[in-house]
């Protein structure tokens, strides 16, 4: 054998001292966040029934739950492999099936960015009846003649006892039902369903807007629905909530809106603009919203409501639905700086979970080897403060999920070494969460032969 040292070399980055400098490759260190802010994941169960769990705090869906790319993969798969529904409905409450139906093609050709499975938005088990829940006390024997005889052991009907979600909808009767009648029809009659069958998840339902606004009896009564589902810890899809915003979170409760997404624009006891048809005149079909058929509506509210349905399945799937920081990051602009050059850190916010309330808090200490560059802290939005090498931001994430933040600093460490930057992220209610961008300053260079062997 022989031994041939060719003038070919490899040029491999080496930093002084430490096997990390190795290559003097910056990268972000994405910190393992305690467990209870991990993403919760589904859990195994058999022949596609999952236990009921008892219910420590109400499921609200509403405005706040259309965010369809906050919903994890791994729980839009749950919901289709535990969940079976049985929905009664009319005209108004198709809403929801037809917005269904529509976003399964949306979602393949990668609508509002999304890159999930082929078809996940189909195969949900749910059959369909009728009427609603206007008519009692009709929808309630027509539950229990579906469901059959409790079972003291699953707690659910003998005669489908795969069923374990039950929600009703309303056609227009809110509109002129009274405070005691909407206890005696609905809310007595859905608590004894659960009482009954407490292996089965009930979903409460408000009444469609009928453009009476923020006084009418529809509004108060679908507020009594509300509160009545949040003191009792209740599941409740409020229909009602959804028509009052865009998808931009502007507010149409006070402008007499309807069912058609119709309001008062100016005050004058005339709705003369839509908002769905607006904000669709804005935006891109096929890209932000979809065509689809809607009751009494147009498109956009139907897709608003698709969205805050597989939110529900979801929630009832398991998903926590609370507000999840771990995908957030912090990167570099290089690698390996040198002394005296200028390095820019950018550091993104995201939340792809249930919109947070709480105000967010992020601090970041500049640390020995970089010194900060002046009124170069910027952020997308919030509020930003600099004091000498500790730089600030706070804000919201609701209803945007996500922030950019951006400082530079010039690298002033004259040798070779690892300079670790932390951020931390903390918000009321949440565990803190580090992220940790490292760079290799003054990294020196190494010139190896390439030896070949023949």
């Amino acid at each position: 054998m022989k031994s041939k040292s060719l003038g070919t070399v490899l040029v491999l980055a080496l930093a002084l001292g430490l096997w990390a400098m190795l290559g003097g490759v910056a990268f972000t260190a994405a910190a393992v966040p305690p467990p209870d802010v991990m993403q919760d994941v589904p859990p195994v169960t058999t022949s596609g029934l999952r236990p009921q769990a008892p219910q420590a705090r109400p499921i609200i869906v509403d405005h706040t739950s259309t965010n369809i790319k906050a919903i994890p993969q791994a729980w839009i798969e749950a919901a289709k492999n535990t969940l079976n529904i049985y929905y009664g409905h009319t005209s108004h409450g198709s809403q929801l099936t037809t917005g269904m139906a529509g976003l399964v093609s949306f979602a393949n050709n990668g609508g509002l960015g999304l890159a999930l499975p082929h078809d996940i938005f189909s195969g949900l088990n749910m059959h369909e009846a009728s009427p609603d829940a206007g008519y009692y006390p009709d929808w309630v024997n027509n539950t229990r003649a579906y469901l059959g005889t409790p079972s003291s052991t699953t707690g659910r009907g003998t005669a489908h006892p795969e069923v374990n979600v039950v929600i009703w909808s309303w056609c227009g009767q809110v509109s002129g039902i009274s405070e005691q009648t909407l206890i005696t029809n609905y809310l007595a009659p859905m608590n004894q369903l659960e009482t009954d069958y407490p292996g089965v998840q009930f979903v409460y339902m408000t009444g469609h807007s009928d453009g009476s606004g923020e006084t009418g009896n529809l509004h108060l009564r679908n507020q009594q629905i509300r509160q009545y589902a949040i003191q009792n810890n209740k599941i409740l899809y409020d229909f009602y909530n959804i028509e009052l915003y865009d998808p931009d979170g502007n507010y149409y409760g006070n402008k007499r809106v309807n069912d058609n997404c119709d309001y008062d624009s100016n005050g004058d006891g005339t709705r003369d603009k839509n908002w769905a048809q607006g904000w669709q005149n804005t935006h891109t079909q096929n890209v932000d919203w979809y065509s689809c058929s809607c009751a009494h509506s147009q498109s956009l509210n139907c897709n608003q409501k698709a969205y805050a349905a597989w939110w529900l399945w979801a929630r009832l799937a398991g998903w926590s639905g609370q507000g999840d920081l771990t995908s957030s990051t912090k990167q570099a602009s290089q690698s390996s700086p040198a002394a005296g050059e200028r390095l820019t850190y950018t550091i993104r916010l995201v939340n792809v979970g249930d919109p947070i309330t709480p105000t967010v808090y992020l601090t970041d200490v500049v640390p020995t080897g970089l010194a900060y560059i002046p009124d170069t802290l910027t952020a997308t939005q919030g509020a930003v403060t600099a004091a000498a090498s500790t730089l600030r931001w706070s804000g919201v994430l609701s209803p945007t999920p996500a922030v950019t933040i951006t400082y530079a600093v010039t690298v002033t460490a004259p040798t070779a070494q690892a300079i670790t930057n932390q951020a931390i992220i903390a918000a009321a209610g949440y565990p803190p969460i580090t992220r940790t961008a490292i760079v290799i300053a003054n990294g020196y260079r190494a010139y190896l032969p390439l030896v070949i062997r023949q």
